[in-house]
């Protein structure tokens, strides 16, 4: 258990980012701010309108409260092993536990969504409220209590939700919410269930059922993490990492969301507000890369079949990103509600899907790499498209883009190129592993040229650093992944992590590129990127210095955002972020793998 503090206060009704802890089924994310109320809660889906939003819209976005009627402090943890969280809050009159659960059935993920908060009192009393009130879901609905001849349901848009209650005698049904008083004394117990569907009937679980809910849910986490192996140094930060990437893999689909939530803006003043709850290739790559060292096989299979699914279904070749149900993003719209803090816009869709992203072609190649190098085998199928897909690379290497960072102004980024050498790399592997028909000469020929063209042309003798395009002034942190990638593990690579240190760094942290400091605060995946370059180079001792600082970085449960403001420490951009933890994960990876080679 953490140390007892205050609870961060809300202003306006709003709490810092970093108050939040995240709870998940594998379908949908809960989060929960340390005064024990739930700000966001889509149901039932990571993806679908939000019942409770308050995250982004605290007069009208609906919360699930559950928190002490006077004064207290807070401690909280995940149960070990676990997405359950356990929150304990001491008033001057007694203490009490808080176990908050998306619960999970015998044989998996429920058809249902259902959470569950459990209260245990564990001395003295305490008098806590409770209020389970939907809102708006981002400006599109009214909801309303609808009594039935089983009790009052509330229903929102296409939602049905209930409450099921044990141990609680004050309920109190209003209009549009349920909520009520109790108190709790030593060895008393109390539930709070929610459950909900969309556009279909509604079970009523016993609400003992409901309860007995969260311990089969602990245990079919510690089943999962059981399978989880990895014995290096930062472990307990590494098995976190793992435990908030699972929340993000939508497991009807096997897809990976960047993010569990939309529109947490990327500076204070707004503008830069993203919906991250889709699945990007890159991110894709990244995960099973880490997947994939922990020995984990099924998560693996799941989103390599999911990607190649989509690949074929869709046009063009490969694209930056998909739905978390494997179609093509529409277009973004902006709901009139007002931001976290009243920083917006609130965003539903993402502009960039339309944009060309020429590192694509090594994230998909990566991915499938890696699967193979696994003791897997591709289908006839898939090795004929991947096959076209390389040849679409030998052209495609040469043409402007948008970059990693989803740029408007198109250049010849160095990153890109990296991405497409990546993939012809990976393609030759393949075809000389027999897994890709077809003679590699030319994907060979151009993978040299693409090296000439970087080597030559995106290197600075004077900056001593790949730049972040031909001709730039500034650097671009992504360069780093060159290291992942072999591209360059060399005096080259050196000297430019040194350079990224110098323009781009702010003590552990870095920000993305030249400039953007005058946009936003430092992003948390460049900081561990510089720590997997360094180790990549042979730096280990300040490889392992760095990522000291790095996981004390996190909240109080060990989660990240996408950005840290180096400042304060504060956190903003989507929460938890796929990206932050994966880059934490091989970074730790890449040095343990270092010491391993070299023992």
């Amino acid at each position: 258990m953490n140390e007892f503090r205050k609870p961060y206060p809300r202003v306006d009704g709003y709490v810092p980012i970093e108050s939040y802890g995240a709870i998940g089924d594998g379908r949908t994310v809960a989060m929960i701010a340390d005064d024990g109320r739930i700000d966001w809660f889509p149901v039932p889906n990571l993806d679908s309108p939000p019942p409770f939003a308050a995250l982004l819209d605290a007069p009208h976005g609906g919360y699930i409260e559950l928190t002490p009627t006077g004064e207290f402090t807070v401690g909280r943890e995940f149960v070990a092993g676990t997405n359950v969280l356990s929150t304990t809050f001491r008033t001057d009159t007694g203490t009490v536990r808080i176990t908050d659960s998306l619960n999970t059935g015998v044989a998996g993920r429920l058809p249902w969504v259902e959470l569950a908060r459990r209260v245990e009192g564990l001395d003295g009393t305490v008098e806590l409220a409770w209020s389970v009130a939907p809102g708006t879901m981002l400006g599109i609905a009214s909801p309303w209590a609808y009594d039935t001849e089983h009790g009052t349901v509330l229903r929102v848009d296409g939602l049905t939700l209930a409450v099921r209650t044990l141990g609680i005698e004050d309920v109190h049904v209003a209009d549009r919410d349920i909520g009520g008083v109790f108190d709790t004394h030593p060895g008393s117990r109390h539930v709070l269930g929610v459950v909900g569907t969309e556009n279909e009937p509604l079970p009523l679980p016993d609400p003992q059922h409901v309860d007995e809910g969260i311990d089969r849910t602990i245990d079919n986490w510690r089943v999962w993490s059981d399978e989880f192996s990895y014995d290096g140094p930062w472990s307990e930060h590494v098995a976190r990492s793992a435990l908030a990437l699972k929340l993000l893999l939508h497991s009807p689909s096997g897809a990976i969301a960047a993010a569990a939530t939309t529109s947490l803006p990327e500076n204070r003043t707004g503008g830069k507000n993203w919906d991250y709850r889709y699945a990007w290739v890159r991110d894709a790559a990244y995960t099973i890369r880490a997947l994939q060292r922990f020995g984990l096989r099924e998560e693996i299979h799941a989103a390599v079949a999911w990607l190649l699914k989509v690949i074929r279904a869709n046009d063009p070749l490969v694209n930056v990103f998909y739905t978390l149900g494997g179609e093509l993003p529409g277009g973004t719209e902006q709901p009139d509600v007002p931001g976290w803090r009243g920083i917006g816009p609130v965003v539903n869709g993402n502009a960039a899907a339309d944009q060309l992203q020429l590192m694509i072609f090594g994230d998909l190649f990566s991915i499938i790499r890696q699967y193979v190098d696994a003791g897997n085998i591709l289908d006839a199928q898939t090795g004929r498209l991947l096959a076209t897909i390389a040849d679409e690379a030998c052209d495609s290497w040469q043409r402007k883009d948008a970059g990693i960072w989803e740029l408007e102004d198109e250049q010849h980024y160095t990153s890109s190129k990296l991405g497409c050498w990546q993939a012809l790399d990976c393609a030759v592997h393949l075809a000389e592993a027999g897994e890709i028909p077809g003679i590699p000469d030319r994907w060979k020929a151009e993978k040299e040229r693409i090296r000439h063209y970087i080597e030559t042309e995106c290197w600075s003798d004077e900056r001593q650093a790949y730049l972040a395009y031909p001709g730039a002034d500034g650097l671009d942190a992504s360069v780093l992944l060159a290291a992942e990638m072999d591209f360059d593990r060399g005096e080259r690579l050196s000297s430019t992590i040194d350079a990224l240190g110098d323009e781009l760094g702010a003590g552990p942290l870095m920000y993305r590129y030249s400039g953007v400091a005058e946009e936003e605060v430092t992003f948390v995946a460049c900081a561990f990127w510089r720590v997997s370059a360094l180790s990549c180079v042979g730096r280990d001792d300040e490889a392992k210095a760095l990522m000291d600082q790095l996981v004390e970085m996190s909240n109080d449960v060990g989660l990240y955002s996408e950005m840290i403001d180096a400042s304060d420490g504060s956190f903003l951009g989507n929460f938890p972020q796929g990206l932050s933890h994966l880059a934490l994960v091989n970074a730790a990876l890449t040095i343990a793998r270092s010491h391993d080679a070299t023992a």
